[in-house]
């Protein structure tokens, strides 16, 4: 299969054992049908690729129901964890933590529920590994609740499995110039929306944090830099989006040709949406696409 005959939102590549996997909202309709799962795809050069693998169905008492959006996957401790987003009648939106012990799965639920603040809708939690080695999750505050949306950060337990300080915000949507407001038809609501965050830090120490939201040309995808290079900032924001052309919720990951790559899903609308691969580098003060 082709990389541009995959419907996929929200793209996440885990290079693992000489292979790339490839994870994402693959629901055929992600925003109002109940949740079928997470389909993974596998590949060697990221242009054709093998699947979809079920890596994870959800079982019979599981608490979500609906929006199964932006699943992420890290080794972790001899481990494969996937922090996926989900919501259940009775239930915030939220990011839960699934487990498996091979990167095709099958995962399983590991967090009881959610992670995130339960009276809080959130989504698109993301691992960050701290210098002294204590895991964080970085997440969305959801703007449908906010108006403005936010992103913030709560430190894990060892196993990954419930949140052991209570949140901190890192900053809000509208503190990026760039960040235009968007209009939810179902939710009647007008806001600026925070979406999937990512970390990365650079060679040269510094640390971003990649996010997206709605711009001038639609969906894209910018960062913010820490002053402090700690994930609690305070956090700058750049002029202007690493990506502005109708696509955001990316990630980076180092190709096995030591190529830097970003991945985003691109256009927003669905059923269209495709992985884009584009070729990035590091410089001085952050990133720019090449």
């Amino acid at each position: 299969m082709l990389t541009e005959n995959i419907q996929i939102r929200d793209p996440f590549v885990l290079p693992c054992e000489g292979r790339y996997w490839l994870y994402g909202s693959t629901d055929k309709d992600i925003w109002k049908s109940d949740g079928v799962g997470f389909d993974a795809y596998t590949s060697q050069d990221l242009a054709h690729w093998d699947g979809p693998f079920p890596a994870f169905r959800p079982p019979a008492d599981f608490w979500g129901q609906r929006n199964f959006w932006a699943p992420e996957v890290y080794a972790y401790n001899g481990a494969f964890y996937m922090f996926a987003s989900f919501i259940g009648d009775g239930f915030m939106r939220g990011t839960a933590v699934l487990k498996a012990e091979r990167p095709e799965g099958p995962f399983l639920p590991w967090s009881a529920g959610a992670v995130t603040p339960e009276d809080r809708m959130c989504l698109d939690g993301t691992l960050y590994i701290g210098g002294n080695g204590e895991p964080w999750m970085v997440f969305c505050h959801e703007w449908v609740q906010t108006g403005d949306g936010t992103i913030c950060a709560m430190r894990l337990d060892c196993e990954l499995k419930r949140a052991v300080s209570e949140p901190v915000t890192l900053f809000a949507s509208s503190a990026a110039n760039w960040s235009r407001k968007a209009y939810s038809p179902g939710n009647r609501i007008e806001g600026y929306v925070t979406d999937g965050p990512f970390m990365h830090r650079l060679k040269n120490g510094k640390l971003l944090l990649l996010w997206s939201c709605v711009g001038e040309k639609g969906y894209c995808l910018g960062y913010a830099v820490s002053d402090s290079g700690d994930l609690t900032g305070p956090w700058c924001q750049t002029e202007s989006p690493l990506f502005s052309d109708d696509g955001g919720h990316g990630m980076i990951f180092r190709a096995y040709d030591e190529r830097l790559l970003l991945t985003l899903h691109r256009p927003n609308a669905t059923p269209n949406e495709r992985a884009v691969f584009i070729e990035i580098e590091e410089t001085n003060d952050g990133l720019k696409v090449i």
